[in-house]
């Protein structure tokens, strides 16, 4: 038999959140590869139609929620089970940034705004995906997704963008802990810079340029070389790794 990176995902059920942004279609289509069946979500319907409609192979869903409201949370749970044929990983993508010019500037809205989503969402669905698990009693896989923020503490007015990924590296940890005797391991990845809307949205070309210097490598990342980790970890082959943040900067942080 052939290696694979997506060992042990074909046929299986896989959660993707944000899965219109720029990561995420690259991991929903990356787990698409595997054989995995993907019920990707995003905020619009439109958009996650439009993600499905090119993922290779068949069995695939779209599904467009809101994950503020924490009762969507079963739903989509409940949607994996019956429509996938069951559910064995979550991957966890959805965030949102509010880039201001100075910390001074930072609203409460913008706090509220960017931890609902990044941080609050992110408990509540790794709770209702891994009880799901639990309640399976077959072991699964979550992967979170947190920032080069966690560790530098963000730029500027993306303070608070950053607390909340502080806040998901944490997360991971406590999550690995309380499932690992389940049989289900939580790793969450660390991006440096992607060539993403979301990091281009208000960003000044200096800072951009600064950034990409500060990269060993020498250049931002294409979001699909963030989907390779995501499926990795997902795995057979990760199945020993747990509680871990994976560094997919280029270099710009090294810890």
């Amino acid at each position: 038999m052939a290696w694979s990176v997506g060992a042990g995902l074909e046929g299986r059920g896989v959660i993707v959140t944000g899965a219109a942004g720029g990561i995420g279609k690259a991991v929903a289509e990356a787990f698409a590869v595997t054989g995995a069946r993907v019920l990707a979500v995003d905020l619009e319907q439109r958009a996650v139609d439009d993600v499905v409609a090119g993922l290779e192979g068949s069995g695939h869903v779209a599904a467009g929620a809101d994950l503020r409201d924490l009762a969507s949370h079963a739903l989509l749970v409940e949607r994996a089970r019956r429509e996938l044929g069951g559910l064995y990983a979550l991957a966890d993508l959805a965030a949102v940034l509010r880039r201001r010019s100075s910390v001074v500037e930072v609203t409460e809205d913008d706090w509220d705004f960017q931890h609902d989503i990044n941080l609050k969402a992110t408990f509540f669905l790794g709770r209702q995906v891994a009880e799901a698990l639990v309640e399976a009693g077959r072991g699964g896989r979550i992967i979170l997704f947190t920032s080069q923020g966690w560790w530098t503490g963000g730029f500027g007015g993306s303070v608070v963008y950053a607390s909340t990924k502080g806040g998901v590296t944490s997360l991971c940890r406590g999550l690995a802990r309380t499932y690992g005797p389940h049989g289900i391991t939580v790793n969450a990845v660390s991006p440096g810079q992607v060539e993403t809307p979301m990091l281009m949205t208000g960003l000044d070309m200096e800072v951009y340029e600064s950034m990409r210097k500060a990269t060993p490598l020498g250049y931002v990342a294409r979001p699909e070389e963030l989907a390779g980790p995501v499926v990795f970890l997902a795995s057979d082959h990760a199945s020993y790794i747990t509680g871990a943040t994976i560094n997919v900067s280029g270099g710009f942080l090294m810890y």
